[in-house]
């Protein structure tokens, strides 16, 4: 599924237009997008939790050339599954 079909899914279900549906779609990812940037945890119980990792730099290689590449520190958003999402998943 992808977000117009989630659109169309939630306008059906709810009796929404599609313009009310992509607000309500839009606000929803956006306040994750902006508490992961704070660096909040975001928990949506059953399916699933978001929070940024910080990763220290280290030294890499080029893999065409072999060469030491210094690959500075980062941030990245970290996605772990809840239970019931696996369970339900898995049946």
């Amino acid at each position: 599924m992808n977000k117009a079909e989630l659109l169309l899914q939630l306008a059906k279900q709810h009796g929404l237009s599609k313009a009310e549906a992509r607000r309500a779609v839009d606000l929803f990812f956006d306040s994750i997008i902006n508490a992961l940037a704070r660096g909040e945890r975001v928990e949506i119980r059953g399916l699933c939790a978001f929070k940024v990792k910080t990763y220290k730099s280290y030294a890499g290689r080029n893999p065409k050339t072999g060469q030491a590449v210094d690959v500075g520190s980062k941030k990245l958003p970290f996605f772990k599954m809840g239970t019931e999402l696996k369970e339900r998943v898995d049946q």
